[in-house]
Parts: C-alpha cells; structure tokens; sequence
C-alpha cells in the first residue's frame, strides 16, 4: 500500500512509524557527521577494522577477517596497509607462538575515540536544546525503544563502522 493510501485511512500507526523513521534518519546524520573528520584519514572498511579492535581488543588475523567478512589471504594485505599507517600491529600471541595477533595501536584508537565523542557531544547539544520535560520523555522513550528492539548483533553495526 502507497504511503497516500494509509494516510487516507487515517493511519496512526503508519504516522507512528514515520515519526520514528524521521526520528532514525536524524541519529544517522549524527553518526554520518561523527564518522566524516575520521574518513579523512581512514577508509569506511579501516574504520571497521578500528571499531572491532577497540571494542574486543587485539584478535587473531582469521577471527577479525570473518567478523568483518573478508578472506584472511586479502585482509593480510588490507592489513599491511593498516600496519605501514600506524594504525594497527601484529604481535604474538600469549597463547600460541603460531598465532599473531592484530591490535589497535594509539593512534587508531585515537581515530574511533574522536568519532565517538563528536558522537557524543551532538547528541548532548541536540538534549540540551530541549526542554528539561521533553528531554526526560526523550530518554524515557529511547530507553523503551531501545529495549523493545533489542541490541543489534556487532556484525549489522559493522556495515555503518559502529
């Protein structure tokens, strides 16, 4: 059915979940602004690399191929690329002498925290132009939402680098 047609049968919930489309559309221009300073330095796909590195810490070579869907044979390379940037560095592993770890070194760490909190920092200016009623019915809401939706599998954020 056209957007006209559920409009015309006075549709609450088609508005409900247009509200919340705009709503959705409005936080990914967020994260779209917070992600853009760091995609001057880094490729969308070495952004990934970051996101997964900073939040799991060091992996092996194999598992943080899958986790981003790549072939390890080609994310080696990606990776040396990554490495000759000061991004990452392979090291041993404490486990096993045949297995090299990848790990976030400071300076890709630094690319992911500044993204995180010019994330951050919108989402607080865009609270803090509301009022003290409204940014509590806001919060309230988001925390409904977010629970009724439950939290996304790491792997659907990855495709946005979150």
């Amino acid at each position: 059915m056209t957007p006209e047609g559920h409009q015309a049968q006075g549709s609450g919930a088609y508005d409900e979940v247009e509200s919340v489309l705009r709503a959705s559309r409005a936080l990914l221009g967020v994260v779209a602004r917070s992600v853009a300073e760091a995609l001057e330095s880094v490729t969308l796909p070495q952004f990934r690399v970051l996101v997964v590195l900073a939040s799991t810490g060091p992996a092996p070579i194999g598992i943080l191929a899958a986790k981003l869907g790549s072939v390890p044979s080609t994310f080696s390379r990606f990776l040396d690329r990554m490495e000759d940037a000061g991004l990452v560095a392979r090291q041993p592993s404490p486990d096993s002498r045949r297995e090299v770890l990848i790990a976030l070194q400071p300076k890709g760490a630094a690319i992911v925290e500044e993204a995180t909190e010019r994330r951050r920092q919108a989402i607080g200016e865009i609270l803090q132009g509301l009022g003290k009623t409204e940014r509590a019915a806001i919060l309230a809401a988001m925390d409904d939402f977010s629970a009724a939706a439950g939290e996304p599998a790491p792997e659907t954020l990855l495709i946005l680098g979150l």
